[in-house]
């Protein structure tokens, strides 16, 4: 009987990554398949972000080399294949925009050099504002809205670029529960559609309701298999660097 091979949509491959003398990332290699959802487990400092970036083609290695869908970093951004939503750190809220701006950002790969939105960019708009309970705060300020708000806005963004890959660094911090069960029940439907999801997170307790299988990542990659696993205490101890010398 043949064997049919899951499709690999984001592929690390020994992605070395140096800022001056400091080492945030050692010889990552990684496969993630379509149509799951990745826990990236690891403390501050770990390389989470880095390999974020990394993967965007946001941070240029030193060595090795990413592919999204069988494309560079660059093409797959173009061709709107993966969406990004940041850490809370990484964002200007006073910025003069509404949810819906921020939203309807995107759609700005669809819409060529006039960026005029269409009415089939408003209707996407408007689905994914929805899907993230965000319809009534359409208006307001980017900036007034709470954390958990803030990052529902962004996944919505990802939602209406129609992004097949998403990512996802440190979306439940700061949130509240309700906004929380929001993104986890997004991430699953968009899962179970075919989207491919990485997520960074310190909730450990969420991940397996969370998370089809788990990274353990201390500059170079611990452990990649299932959540049960990542979680037993031998393992975590490695990636919280209280592996004993």
């Amino acid at each position: 009987m043949s064997t049919i091979k899951a499709r690999s949509a984001i592929e690390v491959r020994g992605i070395t990554v140096r800022y001056g003398d400091v080492l945030a990332l050692d010889d990552v290699s990684l496969n993630v398949e379509a149509g799951r959802i990745t826990g990236l487990i690891g403390m501050n400092g770990s390389g989470k972000s880095t390999l974020f970036k990394t993967i965007l083609g946001l941070v240029r290695p030193a060595s090795g080399s990413t592919t999204l869908d069988g494309m560079d970093p660059a093409s797959a951004r173009k061709h709107g294949l993966v969406g990004y939503v940041p850490q809370s750190e990484d964002v200007d809220w006073t910025f003069p925009v509404s949810v819906r701006d921020v939203v309807m950002m995107g759609r700005y790969g669809k819409q060529g050099f006039t960026r005029r939105a269409r009415q089939v960019d408003r209707d996407a708009v408007d689905e994914a504002l929805e899907r993230v309970e965000l319809t009534d705060l359409a208006n307001r300020q980017i900036g007034q809205l709470s954390g958990g708000q803030r990052k529902r806005a962004f996944v919505a963004r990802g939602i209406a670029q129609g992004a097949g890959i998403l990512l996802l660094d440190e979306p439940f911090a700061g949130v509240d529960k309700r906004s929380e069960a929001t993104i986890v029940r997004l991430l699953r439907e968009l899962a179970a559609s075919g989207d491919t999801v990485l997520v960074s997170t310190h909730d450990l307790h969420a991940l397996p309701s969370l998370a089809d299988e788990a990274v353990l990542l201390l500059h170079r990659v611990l452990f990649h298999g299932s959540v049960t696993e990542a979680l037993e205490p031998a393992n975590l101890s490695r990636a919280f660097g209280l592996e004993a010398s």
